[in-house]
């Protein structure tokens, strides 16, 4: 993953709600940058370059050179607040990165391979998912986690430890915790259930005949019993 993504910022901006609804209204998202032990800067952006860098393949995880008052300072997007309802980009807060130091982002899971056991059961695949924290240098953070099914049985779950993580990437999630899981939907355990139940009833319908039939038979010994008493 390469830093090539410059992003030029403008300080001094006052603090307060009124002054971030003006920087918004002018195309500008105001935000912060801190860590690496220096003091917190208020900065703001311009809007489409912000949307430039997060519209790439590493999407909230692109590493970011923020231009703060001629001094280049890398870093990461650690926390975007949005508008409940537009969705517009209301705040952002930028972390100081360290490259040679490991650091934790949340990387997408993508499902990958088609999960014919479970098709063929009438299934679907439940991802349980969708990112998997993990602890990684700057540079080889994954844009992605690829996570192949086509193994996948119905009841059966791909857990975390089975996760092929890339080379000099770890995660502390608990490896129990289920990333993918094969399961029949609800249709399907109802015509199972109305199948198991047809064969119930089948099956107690030939109990049933199978009983008429031994009467019947002896029903017919009683009547050549009586047959032989007559004939002595």
């Amino acid at each position: 993953m390469a830093a090539d993504i410059l992003i030029k910022t403008e300080t001094g901006r006052e603090q307060g709600s009124s002054s971030s609804r003006r920087l918004r209204t002018e195309g500008k998202v105001p935000g912060v940058v801190y860590g690496l032990d220096k003091d917190p800067v208020a900065i703001s952006v311009e809007w489409p370059a912000l949307r430039a860098a997060l519209t790439t393949d590493a999407g909230l995880n692109a590493i970011i050179t923020l231009d703060v008052d001629g001094d280049k300072q890398l870093s990461i997007v650690k926390d975007i607040q949005r508008h409940p309802v537009r969705r517009d980009v209301l705040h952002v807060d930028f972390i100081r990165v360290d490259p040679n130091a490991e650091i934790s982002v949340d990387v997408p899971i993508v499902l990958v391979g088609e999960a014919k056991e479970v098709e063929n059961a009438n299934g679907m695949v439940d991802q349980a998912m969708f990112s998997l924290t993990v602890w990684s240098k700057l540079m080889t953070i994954p844009t992605e986690i690829e996570v192949d099914i086509t193994s996948l049985e119905v009841g059966d779950s791909i857990r975390v430890e089975n996760v092929a993580l890339p080379e000099g990437v770890r995660t502390d999630v608990d490896p129990e915790d289920s990333v993918a899981i094969g399961t029949v939907t609800r249709s399907t355990l109802e015509a199972i259930a109305a199948e198991e139940a047809a064969e119930a009833a089948e099956g107690e319908e030939g109990e049933e005949g199978t009983g008429d039939g031994g009467g019947d038979a002896g029903d017919g010994d009683g009547g050549d019993d009586a047959g032989d008493s007559d004939g002595e």
